[in-house]
């Protein structure tokens, strides 16, 4: 239920603060939120799955703590971010 390598570099590309940047919590949340969804599609396939569901749970609780560290240190950074992305709040 991983994304692609392609579409990895295109996430990474468009949410990159500077160039080579991997690491920033735009970028982080970004993959993130590109990985829940496609597990949320084999989610609603696959209901009884139960090892992948601890992983869905996993990283939504990973991209709320890097949520909530960005907007703890830039309210703007995040508000744009999770509007980018359409995460409602």
């Amino acid at each position: 239920m991983s994304i692609t390598t392609e579409r990895k570099a295109e996430v990474i590309k468009e949410y990159a603060t500077k160039e080579g940047d991997t690491g920033s919590p735009e970028v982080q949340v970004a993959i993130l939120t590109n990985r829940i969804n496609t597990l949320s599609e084999h989610m609603q396939s696959n209901k009884k799955d139960f090892g992948s569901r601890r992983g869905l749970l996993a990283m939504v609780a990973k991209r709320r703590k890097l949520l909530d560290y960005l907007k703890a240190n830039d309210e703007g950074r995040y508000q744009d971010l999770i509007k980018s992305l359409g995460i409602r709040r």
